[in-house]
């Protein structure tokens, strides 16, 4: 399987978002997120970082100005 965890940062915290993301996709102002199971997930946020290797992607939310 190739799902991978998605985890908010907020500061040096990282938080679960999702686990066995499956589809990551630009929506609006931010990202839709699929899992296997076809649940799906909104957030105003950017990848700030992807590791496959260990299944994991981190986003960052956008700041509100």
């Amino acid at each position: 399987m190739c799902e991978a965890n998605a985890f908010v940062k907020s500061g040096e915290q990282e938080e679960l978002f999702m686990e066995q993301v499956d589809i990551i996709e630009p929506f609006q102002d931010g990202l839709r997120l699929v899992d296997i199971f076809g649940k799906q997930k909104l957030i105003r946020a950017r990848i700030k970082d992807m590791n496959l290797l260990n299944h994991r992607i981190i986003l960052e939310e956008f700041q509100d100005k």
